[in-house]
């Protein structure tokens, strides 16, 4: 057992709430911060109103609040580099470089990376023109994929049934400029048919360990009907990967990676998010990397996680992977996304929320706080997904009836979210 250790973890959604809800369960820790967190997140840790993305400012933090481990919740800050400045002034970060977080940050790098390591993936062009684009799309049978390059914030890939509709996403991207930057450069693909399944690999380059498998709900109806989120729920183990599933996952996609992060030297100390897409015959390709936990995955993820996490987060940040000693998760978990009545198109009016603390007493159940702020006394839903409702039991229906007992209880005008979460599971 190590010395008490001060950790400030860097982000304001569900996933950094349940990083710091994980922190405070370790033995190790000692004093807690988050910059900027939320109202859930300051029920546990001490919150300051900096910017995430500032490395400097929050470099000059840690030196004046003696903070020994930085956890990065969010893609940006590492896209910023801010992991780099904070490693520079002394203090260990777990979370990848600037260079590392290029695979997130980058569509175009994520799949040339993956082309010179031959780590499996949908065929690809990158696009920087509209005639390019045309071209591209000639190549492919529908479904047609279209993918902003730069970080959107889960809103740069289009599935589109026709071919008119890819090239109205290509105009929307390159021409009207709908994202941003983010939308200078596109990478086009092949639909991959299959299941979902999203890895969470935890690697200091060296080594790498698993968190348990999980599947996310992209779509923002019942049954996987309306337009793509950031997602609407999670459940974790997913039944359905088997063992020799697995094997071929490590094999073919995530010792391959883990890899070629060392070929190309680069300082990944950190949780490497690798999207699969299983093929009905068992063959796994990836579909994106991500360099950071998934949202709402770690939800699920870190309530089954039985190790000490800052313990764990420490070793990955001072390349020391090896000696933690790894447990295996025995429970199941389901978390159901409770969203704003906009949500995803727009934004909503600010609503009281009722019911958080009737529906945190449920047995098993934590409500992570996404998008949410305190106004008078009252917690207010604010962003778009607004809550995300967390249950661990010691099998998956169990998780499910908690969850939804849980959800229930909680109200606030507008509110929508999915009635089917794990429905792969319990219809199968």
């Amino acid at each position: 057992m190590g010395d008490k250790l001060n950790v400030l973890v860097l982000g304001s959604g569900g996933r950094e709430h349940a990083i710091i809800e994980a922190c405070s369960r370790s033995p190790r820790l000692g004093r807690l911060y988050a910059i900027p967190g939320n109202p859930g997140i300051a029920n546990r840790a001490e919150c300051h109103k900096l910017n995430a993305e500032d490395g400097t400012s929050i470099a000059a933090f840690c030196k004046e609040h003696a903070v020994d481990l930085v956890i990065v919740g969010p893609e940006a800050p590492l896209a910023a580099g801010v992991a780099d400045v904070i490693r520079a002034n002394g203090t260990a970060v777990f979370g990848p470089s600037k260079a590392g977080a290029m695979l997130e940050a980058s569509k175009e790098f994520s799949k040339n990376f993956m082309a010179r390591h031959n780590v499996p993936t949908a065929k690809f062009f990158v696009c920087r023109t509209v005639d390019e684009a045309q071209n591209a799309l000639a190549q492919f049978a529908p479904p047609y994929i279209v993918k902003a390059s730069g970080l959107a914030a889960g809103k740069g890939v289009f599935v589109e049934p026709t071919l008119e509709g890819a090239r109205n996403a290509v105009e929307q991207l390159l021409v009207r400029k709908t994202l941003g930057s983010a939308g200078d450069t596109l990478v086009i693909e092949e639909a991959l048919p299959g299941r979902e399944l999203s890895l969470m690999v935890i690697t200091d380059t060296k080594d790498f360990r698993l968190l348990s498998t999980s599947q996310d709900h992209k779509r923002l109806k019942d049954g996987d009907k309306g337009p793509n989120t950031g997602g609407m729920g999670a459940y974790a183990p997913a039944p359905w990967v088997t063992d020799e599933l697995m094997a071929r996952a490590l094999r073919e996609v995530i010792e391959p990676s883990v890899a070629a992060l060392r070929a190309e030297k680069l300082d990944y100390r950190g949780v490497l998010y690798v999207g699969l897409m299983i093929a009905p015959d068992g063959t796994p390709k990836v579909l994106e990397y991500n360099v950071r936990l998934g949202d709402p995955e770690t939800e699920v993820l870190l309530p089954l996680f039985e190790g000490d996490w800052v313990d764990l987060c420490w070793h990955v940040a001072n390349g020391d992977l090896a000696s933690f000693e790894w447990k295996k998760e025995t429970q199941c978990s389901l978390c159901v996304i409770c969203a704003s009545g906009n949500y995803p198109a727009g934004k909503s009016a600010p609503a009281v929320i009722s019911g958080l603390d009737a529906a945190n007493a449920v047995a098993g159940v934590t409500v992570y706080h996404c998008g949410t702020s305190a106004q008078d006394g009252s917690i207010m839903a604010t962003g778009g997904r607004v809550l995300c409702v967390s249950a661990v039991a010691p099998t998956l229906e169990a998780a499910k009836t908690r969850a939804y007992e849980a959800v229930n209880k909680i109200s606030f005008d507008g509110m929508q979210y999915r009635h089917d979460i794990g429905h792969q599971v319990f219809e199968a």
